[in-house]
């Protein structure tokens, strides 16, 4: 047998499928709503910072782990808001973007015959990022909102289930891409009891604490009682300063882990760049009053969105937070999720990720797909405009 070939990790996962939409949107020009990336620009302080430290020649290597004036900031704003006390020089690592803190966290934790405890439906890359580290992924269902539910919930029974001697860590996404939503505190406290049974680590990710609507309240894992010795938290420039290509994300982890997590990241990436660094320093300094204004603009967007696509016969499930919209497409007959997020890119002209892509058990994501809604009023008009030339559903059509 010829060993030109890949390895056996990387048969067990699919390239992203999030990416092959944003592919399949720029070649028939269509309107993307698949990738969460803002078209509209980034705040003109957070983009004149990074173009000032360029002039000013901050081009070479920073400290491998973050600049000291990054990672002061981040332990800052963190203990300031959340009121858990954090050691920039103890505890802070800067990654290149949420997605390498989150790879070099499992790699830097997690060893070969672990298990790694995975919400589903979950943000693409959890999947492979644990069978890249050798763990062993355990996956348990968030079920849809009902008539008695107004979020996404879990069973703790299930919950309980999924952990055992075998488990290492559990991956906490809230507010959660793609559902929206928002674990509350009695859900974190249900699951932070299973960590300190079973000696179980959380990585929180919390990419999009920021973005919460109406009575949600963002609850930082680390902040739950007896879990700041046991989380490590994820979260990154990106989503909430609209600069998702900068790639200038952070880890902040118990001090006795931090050394771990230095290491692979330093191996993997050496370091973020050094300029958006700098810049991202000026971010955390923004006013407060920055932060109520990004919710807001965003659930008019959410609103927006949410209409646009009632309008158009998808049975939408409302999100407490983030920037996505989970849609049930089962009225439309398409054998598959896959095949309608096709004919919508091709045929239509709107781009969506199909729900299967998010769950593990893909049968349970096959009448789904996932809208974006962080985009300009133009874009979006443009998508209604565009959903026009999408038939009805057949039991619509027949009345």
């Amino acid at each position: 047998m010829s060993k030109l070939t890949g390895s056996k990790k990387a048969t067990q996962f699919t390239e992203s499928i999030i990416r092959e939409m944003t592919r399949l949107s720029q070649q028939y020009g269509g309107v993307n709503l698949s990738q969460g990336f803002p078209d509209f620009p980034a705040p003109a302080l957070v983009k004149d910072a990074a173009c000032a430290a360029i002039q000013a020649d901050v081009n070479q290597y920073a400290v491998t782990w973050g600049t000291r004036t990054l990672r002061e900031a981040i332990a800052r704003e963190f203990a300031r808001r959340y009121g858990v006390h954090v050691v920039p020089d103890e505890q802070v690592t800067v990654c290149c973007g949420a997605t390498e803190a989150m790879m070099a966290t499992l790699m830097a934790l997690v060893d070969p015959g672990d298990e790694v405890v995975i919400f589903e439906p979950f943000y693409e890359n959890y999947g492979p990022d644990a069978i890249l580290s050798g763990a062993t992924p355990r996956y348990v269902t968030l079920r849809e909102p009902t008539a008695r539910e107004s979020s996404w919930t879990f069973d703790p029974d299930e919950l309980a289930a999924a952990f055992g001697n075998k488990t290492k860590a559990i991956i906490i996404n809230t507010p959660n891409n793609p559902t929206g939503k928002v674990f509350t505190r009695d859900e974190l406290e249900t699951i932070a009891a299973l960590c300190r049974k079973w000696d179980v680590i959380a990585i929180a990710d919390e990419i999009y604490e920021h973005i919460v609507y109406g009575a949600a309240r963002h609850v930082p894992m680390a902040s739950i009682e007896g879990m700041a010795d046991r989380t490590v938290t994820i979260n990154s420039l990106s989503k909430t300063y609209s600069v998702t290509g900068w790639r200038v994300g952070w880890t902040i982890s118990p001090a006795p882990l931090t050394g771990a997590i230095r290491k692979v990241h330093d191996f993997l990436t050496v370091g973020a760049a050094a300029p958006l660094q700098e810049a991202g320093v000026a971010a955390l300094g923004v006013p407060e009053t920055y932060y109520a204004e990004l919710a807001a603009s965003y659930q008019r967007r959410r609103d927006m969105l949410l209409d646009i696509l009632t309008r158009h016969h998808f049975r939408c499930y409302v999100p407490d937070g983030a920037y996505y919209i989970i849609t049930d497409i089962a009225g439309f007959g398409f054998p598959s999720d896959v095949e309608f997020a096709r004919h919508l890119v091709k045929d239509v002209g709107v781009a969506a990720v199909p729900g299967s892509s998010f769950y593990r058990h893909a049968a349970l994501g096959r009448t789904k797909l996932r809208f974006c809604f962080c985009k300009k009023d133009e874009t979006l008009v443009e998508a209604e405009r565009r959903l026009h030339a999408l038939a009805a559903p057949a039991a619509i059509r027949v009345h």
